[in-house]
């Protein structure tokens, strides 16, 4: 296999408060969210996360889907230049209505922390 590209689908119980949370984080937008999905660019690579209302994503696949609050469908990683970025972007985080699962921390050569947006997806946020 050699895909053209990659992207990741995921649900959402409220898409503008899922567009208010990422635009307060400073993510650019892939284009204008409408009443199906909004979408988002993560990193230099440009990765795109579309968020779906769970009902439109629901009806357009063959497969039970994963409530976040209660299980993880896949956890992304951010990756931090420095220790004091990572402590920034916990408070942004928190401002921006997120929920941090674990406090900054240093951990097996890592410094970082868990945070979980407004529907329960967990992201990882590391400086190596």
């Amino acid at each position: 296999m050699k895909p053209k590209s990659i992207w990741a689908n995921l649900t959402v119980s409220d898409l503008e408060r899922t567009t208010r949370f990422y635009n307060a984080l400073g993510f650019e937008a892939n284009g204008t969210p409408n009443s199906q999905l909004t979408s988002f660019f993560f990193g230099d690579s440009k990765l795109v996360i579309h968020f779906f209302a769970r009902d439109v994503l629901q009806a357009n696949v063959n497969m039970e889907l994963t409530n976040p609050q209660q299980a993880n469908e896949v956890i992304f990683t951010l990756s931090a230049e420095t220790r004091d970025q990572v402590d920034r972007w916990a408070d942004e985080i928190r401002d921006a209505g997120g929920t941090l699962v674990s406090e900054p921390e240093s951990k097996d050569g890592f410094y970082g922390f868990v945070f979980a947006d407004p529907d329960g997806h967990k992201f990882n946020v590391f400086h190596m």
